[in-house]
């Protein structure tokens, strides 16, 4: 039996489109559960609380903001992972996927804690007693998602059979 010729497929469009939506998702993910039902903070509740009126519509609108870059990021991740599957030399791999998923889940908490909760203080994760730990926590989860991603990454091998 003679050997198959392979060639290495274009990982890349799958790897891009499972960042965005990762990045879409995990920004969702923090917006409903320690905006909305965990209620810890919002957008802006370092610079005017959210207890008063002026300090609710500032935070409500900076929660939208946010929750619009969310969705900016998913229709992204959708657009380009339709026009990735639609190619032939583009693997349709779920590991690639879930751990290009879990590296922008990662990428969303990293960039998102070092800009908003260390670099412009506009909130923390959950402020008060221990609000350090909690920061620091978060951009924790955030490089575990993104090493546990590109391991995925890196154990995963695809190849095509070349056609004659």
């Amino acid at each position: 039996m003679e050997a198959q010729n392979t060639r290495p497929l274009n990982r890349r469009p799958l790897i891009i489109a499972g960042i965005l939506l990762g990045i879409g998702q995990g920004g969702f993910f923090d917006g409903i559960v320690f905006h909305q039902i965990l209620q810890w903070h919002h957008m802006f509740t370092n610079i005017e609380t959210s207890q008063t009126v002026n300090g609710f519509e500032l935070n409500t609108i900076g929660d939208g903001f946010f929750h619009a870059f969310d969705w900016l990021m998913t229709i992204a991740g959708i657009v380009t992972l339709w026009l990735a599957v639609k190619r032939d030399d583009v693997p349709k791999s779920t590991p690639i996927f879930i751990g290009s998923f879990t590296i922008g889940a990662g990428l969303f908490n990293l960039v998102e804690g070092i800009i908003n909760h260390h670099i412009l203080q506009i909130h923390h994760v959950r402020p008060g007693a221990h609000q350090l730990a909690w920061d620091l926590s978060f951009l924790g989860i955030g490089l575990l998602a993104i090493a546990i991603g590109w391991v995925i990454l890196l154990r995963t091998k695809v190849s095509a059979p070349v056609t004659k």
